[in-house]
């Protein structure tokens, strides 16, 4: 949803309004396609997707991920002043809380369950 958004934003931007706002070095780059990466530059990797095997420890990398999101919308709500994208932001944000919440959950009910023997 995220890379839609900045596409509608910038699909009809000028080279010159690009380089006006910072996009010049990614339009160099990449020309007007979507090329993930983080306000650094540095490209998204698969690396990102951490898992140990451990249902509990990766359920709280899971919380930490979507924790890191719901700021990060929050961020770019507080930086526009496009309520249409405001609104689509504070959905993704608000999507984000409910994940946290349910994997929180998830961690309690399995932290009563993990010294039970189960049987099949």
């Amino acid at each position: 949803m995220i890379a839609t958004m900045v596409y509608k934003l910038t699909k009809d931007a000028t080279v010159e309004q690009l380089k006006a706002v910072g996009l010049g070095d990614h339009y160099a780059n990449h020309d007007r396609a979507l090329f993930y990466q983080n306000a650094s530059g540095v490209p998204w990797t698969a690396s990102y997707i951490a898992a140990k095997g451990d249902p509990i420890a990766d359920l709280y990398e899971d919380i930490a991920a979507e924790e890191k999101a719901r700021a990060t919308y929050q961020w770019l709500i507080d930086m526009t002043d496009d309520v249409d994208l405001q609104d689509s932001l504070k959905y993704l944000r608000e999507r984000e809380i409910v994940h946290s919440l349910r994997f929180r959950e998830a961690v309690e009910i399995l932290k009563e369950k993990q010294d039970q023997r189960i049987y099949f």
